[in-house]
């Protein structure tokens, strides 16, 4: 007697519906009660926002695609907290808008970087990597240092952020979300960044990561 579930292993059509059905269901099932998990959604104590001058710098760190080589993302193994820190958590990256958690390690993790080395050391290895470490293969960026921000759409990016993180963001005494930026900060964001370097941005942007949790 045929097997029951031969009719289903012939039929391509209807096995790759119950494929698609099951995969399905099993996503669902694990993905859906992340939504409701406050701390997958919920900021934790002390994250800010990030600053004009941060904002300008992490916008640099995509175009130029250090996240290609670098991630921040750091696992639950000894072996990564002892060398990173704090394993990394949910409620730390609520307002990233991209992630820039990463998939590869051609260099060290920048999760938790900020505050590990000084503007110096950061202005060094920028300029010259072998410097600072000679066995590194990344290339230089000197030439951030002698590109003026434009700063004109800096408001703009503030605002955009103020939009993407308006359900993730704090809330007043009646449960109405505070924007990240205020009317002030965006008032003042160009002037925030006026006559720095994408240099300076950088390496504001890579002294901010990891300030909520060490």
């Amino acid at each position: 007697m045929k097997n029951k579930h031969e009719k289903f292993e012939k039929n391509v059509g209807l096995f790759a519906i119950f494929t698609i059905l099951a995969i399905s269901i099993g996503g669902l099932v694990e993905i859906t009660p992340l939504f409701f998990q406050k701390a997958t959604t919920t900021p934790v104590d002390n994250l800010r926002p990030y600053t004009a001058l941060e904002m300008e710098g992490r916008d640099i760190y995509i175009r130029e695609g250090c996240n290609v080589c670098h991630s921040q993302m750091i696992r639950p193994f000894r072996a990564e907290t002892e060398r990173y820190g704090h394993y990394s958590v949910a409620g730390e990256g609520v307002w990233e808008h991209p992630f820039l958690w990463g998939s590869k390690r051609t260099g060290p993790d920048l999760a938790r970087v900020g505050g590990r080395y000084s503007d110096d050391w950061h202005l060094a290895h920028l300029l010259d990597p072998r410097s600072v470490v000679p066995e590194s293969n990344m290339p230089s960026f000197k030439w951030l240092a002698e590109t003026k921000l434009d700063g004109e759409l800096t408001e703009k990016k503030l605002s955009t952020f103020n939009f993407l993180t308006r359900n993730r963001s704090h809330k007043d005494e009646q449960g109405n979300a505070i924007p990240l930026y205020s009317e002030t900060e965006l008032a003042n964001a160009k002037n925030a960044v006026a006559g720095k370097t994408e240099m300076t941005a950088l390496i504001a942007y890579l002294q901010s990561l990891g300030h909520a949790l060490k």
